[in-house]
């Protein structure tokens, strides 16, 4: 592993205590898989970077979104009061141009998607098929003017149906977008890479690509009018390690001043399962400081303990309000169908 690199495992990962490098030159940020220990460790004070972890306020009720499917992110423009979604398209649906409906197999190898507009409230406002861009871990929104662009993955692998660039493209309400569409402009910031996904720190002007390498999660750190350009070589990095303690989903991420955030869990299991209710849930917010490679808190996520179903399902910077938000989604199970709840935690 080159020293200008972090990284961590695919599905399983714990900030372990400690630097070990950090600097300023091109590179990218990676976690690196520890030795498994026994137990659960987690950090006394409640802060994870520059968030309360205890301070969570549910922003959004379990909501339907456009389809029936599981929600796998979301994004906001605070500019215009919305939140978009992410999930796999809908099995057994035909669109307009398509010979026959296509199973949920079928969605999810190719990387078909289903993109929710909703207002702050909870209101669908529009949405829009992407056929061929990926599975949704991780995607932003960018306001520029009256228009809003998508950043989300790209040019789907077909052996897994996760993407392999990052596409920007502007939302169209009602429209079915496939990702070699010349409306979408692809960005191949680490060549080869797969489960490419990237996330916007708005606030900052940079842009967070979470990727896989050799079988490893890894980050890299891009300012935006780099990026946009075309000039993907130059990145921050750190270096710092991460020990296995256990099972943990990576469920999304999110950057925001000197702190990259990771959310990782799964959904509640039954009382014989290792994940069980009475557990409160394995669902972690993890930060780590950019500069200096520092880890700087993983905390349980405590709340809507409840909820008959909780999955987490994204995380996304909020700048609304009188301070910034670093929120958490939760796949719920309502009927026949997924919804989607927000919890907002501030300094």
């Amino acid at each position: 592993m080159a020293d200008n690199q972090l990284l961590f495992s695919r599905r399983t990962l714990l900030f372990a205590g400690g630097v070990v490098a950090a600097g300023t030159a091109v590179g990218s940020l990676v976690w690196e898989r520890g030795p498994e220990t026994g137990g659960e460790e987690e950090h006394t004070s409640p802060i994870a970077g520059e968030f309360d972890i205890r301070s969570g306020t549910e922003l959004l009720a379990p909501t339907r979104l456009f389809n029936t499917t599981g929600p796998q992110s979301f994004a906001f423009d605070d500019a215009n009061g919305l939140i978009f979604t992410l999930q796999t398209l809908q099995a057994g649906i035909r669109l307009s141009d398509e010979d026959e409906p296509v199973d949920a197999d079928g969605r999810k190898g190719a990387g078909d998607m289903c993109l929710t507009r909703l207002t702050s409230a909870g209101k669908v406002t529009g949405h829009m098929y992407l056929r061929g861009f990926g599975h949704g871990i991780s995607f932003a929104v960018e306001p520029v003017g009256k228009r809003t662009y998508l950043w989300v993955e790209g040019r789907a692998d077909p052996k897994t149906g996760y993407g392999r660039s990052v596409a920007r493209t502007p939302f169209k309400d009602g429209a079915i977008l496939d990702s070699s569409d010349p409306a979408v402009t692809h960005y191949d910031p680490v060549p080869g890479a797969s489960d490419v996904s990237p996330s916007l720190d708005l606030a900052g002007g940079r842009v967070l690509v979470s990727y896989e390498e050799d079988d490893e999660q890894r980050f890299a750190v891009y300012q935006m009018v780099d990026f946009l350009a075309g000039h993907t070589e130059s990145a921050q990095f750190v270096k710092a390690g991460v020990q296995v303690r256990e099972e943990e989903w990576f469920q999304g991420c999110a950057l925001y001043g000197n702190f990259i955030y990771v959310l990782t869990g799964n959904p509640y299991t039954d009382k014989k399962g290792d994940n069980p209710r009475k557990s409160g849930g394995n669902t972690f917010i993890s930060a780590i400081d950019v500069l200096t490679g520092k880890p700087q808190g993983r905390q349980r996520v405590t709340v809507a303990p409840d909820l008959p179903y909780r999955e987490p399902e994204g995380m996304a910077i909020t700048l609304a309000g009188a301070r910034p938000g670093l929120c958490i989604g939760f796949s719920v199970k309502n009927e026949d169908r997924r919804e989607l709840t927000l919890y907002r935690f501030t300094g």
